[in-house]
């Protein structure tokens, strides 16, 4: 199946930090409260964040909500 959509790359921690302005603690919080995107996991100690996912906070970081049907 072809799509015109590149594959979503996954972000880690440093990357989302930079794209995002926030601090380490700030994105942790915010995961917390469900106003950021959760990290998928990568390998067993490797997390890393869908670009998507950051791109879609970042479009609206004040009203993004995780939907918690996901």
């Amino acid at each position: 199946m072809m799509t015109d959509q590149p594959p979503d790359r996954i972000l880690r921690l440093n990357t989302v930090l930079d794209r995002t302005g926030l601090s380490r603690a700030t994105l942790y919080r915010k995961i917390q409260d469900g106003t950021f995107p959760r990290q998928v996991r990568i390998a067993t100690r490797c997390a890393g964040w869908r670009e998507s996912a950051v791109n879609e906070w970042m479009r609206n970081p004040m009203f993004y909500r995780v939907e918690e049907a996901r």
